[in-house]
């Protein structure tokens, strides 16, 4: 093996990543530009436009448009981005959105209208509900990894909540960016909606901006100084951050299915994704089988040269290559794969097996096509491991033991979980999805989105014929106005609530 270049923290790799040539070359906006940008959506917001639901609709049903008549459109800039094959784009990103944004359309009523809570004996006359109000303007900071779907999707949550919104795409995806920021003011409302390529140089300057609410997905380095903003201004804050998601293969299961579904979720768009499984845990004698399964599985996705392959893509940049190429480098043995191309910042579909826990491949996140497999002895082993780390964004195990899987379920914490697949969970717009502890917080898809750009206020509405009751509250204070109100007001232990006194 090559000696071991040394690998950069995540913190420094991802700010040298955003560093691109794109960032210089694009027009910049100056902070008063932003600033004028925010003034602008504050005006549209108090113009109440957004509160209608023929206004939200139409900007729903524009963006599936949009999708529509510019499908060619954006298979080619995710193409120039990432090398990204038509059927990846078609699926984990237009679909993906489109869906969102329809199922947005069919609920939207049923979301925007008010829900009526149970009452005590005290309200039994008066109205109690909850309204979903906007939260206001909200800046939505996207990530390159999947550019479409990680800008689009918690814009359709913002729009159906009735936001105005600033949407920030990665400079790193800057033919997307580009794109985005050319049709969507083709197809939303201009005052409303608006995207920034570039903005200020230093992602602190946007920061200082006052939002009613900030969307990020990217990595922790990142988030850290979008939160530390915020929390200067007590703004609001949903982060979709990275980490390293396990795979658990169990003894029992079919090593041939596990293979093939882990190999795609790892090795679509090249493994530039939050969602894959970034390592695997398995048995000894399991991994024996898993590496047969998976050498056999990318011979039959990608053929004998993947770099030939209409199939694969390429890195996003010089600089991802060479993290990963260290990462791969300073970690294990290359079981199948390793081949690279730093001009093309091709990386072949790789697996590493003798990986110990203090590999770099261990420690940071990985964002390319390399699946490391460390060594387990048990399930519970694999659990213990998984505990002692930070939480994951995902995590998967492949089992055929319900038992196996149930344990696995309950004594991990990830944002989400599934079992025998892998990356399917965070594509299902009926299951909210977001991370715990370090892999983020907050949750979006369907009516979650909705309600992550909602602000859930408290109604009642009283009727005043019942004064004849709700005297009992006004002093001066007697045993006997007390032990009527307790009973008037008290929810009982079928209820499982607690004592509510008026």
């Amino acid at each position: 093996m090559l000696p071991s270049p040394s690998s950069p923290s995540p913190a420094r790799w991802f700010r040298t990543l955003r560093r691109t040539k794109s960032t210089e070359q694009s027009s910049k906006l100056s902070l008063s530009v932003c600033t004028e940008l925010l003034r602008k959506s504050q005006e549209a917001l108090a113009s109440g436009r957004t509160l209608r639901e023929e206004f939200r609709l139409s900007q729903l049903e524009a963006l599936v448009r949009m999708l529509v008549e510019n499908e060619d459109e954006f298979v080619d800039v995710l193409h120039k981005d990432l090398h990204k094959p038509r059927f990846e784009t078609v699926l984990s990103e237009l679909i993906l959105v489109k869906n969102e944004a329809l199922f947005a359309v069919n609920n939207l009523k049923k979301w925007m209208n008010p829900e009526y809570v149970a009452r005590s004996l005290v309200t039994s006359l008066d109205e109690c509900f909850v309204v979903s109000e906007p939260l206001g303007v909200v800046l939505i900071i996207g990530s390159w990894s999947s550019p479409v779907q990680l800008n689009l999707v918690p814009l359709v949550g913002a729009v159906a909540a009735g936001n105005c919104v600033i949407l920030k795409p990665s400079e790193i995806s800057s033919h997307t960016t580009e794109l985005l920021q050319r049709l969507i003011p083709s197809y939303l409302d201009t005052e409303c909606y608006h995207v920034i390529s570039g903005g200020p140089s230093d992602l602190t300057d946007l920061l200082e901006l006052k939002f009613d609410h900030i969307f990020y997905t990217g990595s922790r380095a990142t988030g850290q100084q979008v939160m530390q903003a915020a929390a200067r201004s007590l703004t609001p804050v949903t982060l979709v951050l990275g980490g390293k998601n396990p795979c658990y293969v169990d003894r029992e299961c079919d090593v041939g299915i596990a293979a093939q579904r882990i190999a795609w979720a790892r090795f679509h768009n090249a493994g530039q994704s939050d969602v894959a499984p970034d390592f695997v845990l398995c048995h000894a004698d399991v991994q024996a089988r898993l590496v047969l399964a998976l050498r056999s599985c990318l011979l039959q996705f990608y053929g004998p040269e993947p770099r030939h392959s209409a199939s694969f893509g390429r890195l996003v940049n010089a600089e991802l290559f060479t993290h990963v190429r260290d990462l791969l480098l300073a970690s294990g043995k290359v079981a199948v794969g390793g081949e690279m191309d730093e001009a093309e910042k091709y990386i072949a579909p790789t697996v590493l097996t003798d990986v110990l826990e203090s590999d770099p491949a261990m420690q940071q996140e990985i964002r390319g096509p390399v699946l490391p497999i460390m060594t387990v002895y048990s399930a519970d082993e694999a659990i213990n491991y998984i505990r002692r780390k930070e939480k994951p964004l995902c995590l998967y195990v492949f089992s055929s033991d319900r038992k196996v899987i149930s344990n696995m379920m309950k004594c991990t914490s990830s944002g989400s979980f599934c079992a025998n697949d892998s990356v399917l969970q965070s594509m299902m717009v009926m299951l909210p999805f977001g991370g715990v502890g370090a892999s983020g917080m907050g949750s979006y898809h369907g009516r979650c989105s909705f309600n992550t750009f909602s602000h859930r206020k408290s109604c009642v509405l009283r009727n005043t014929r019942v004064e004849c009751v709700t005297y009992l509250r006004y002093p001066p204070y007697e045993d006997r106005s007390l032990s009527l109100m307790m009973w008037a007001s008290s929810l009982s232990r079928r209820s499982q609530g607690w004592c509510q006194l008026l």
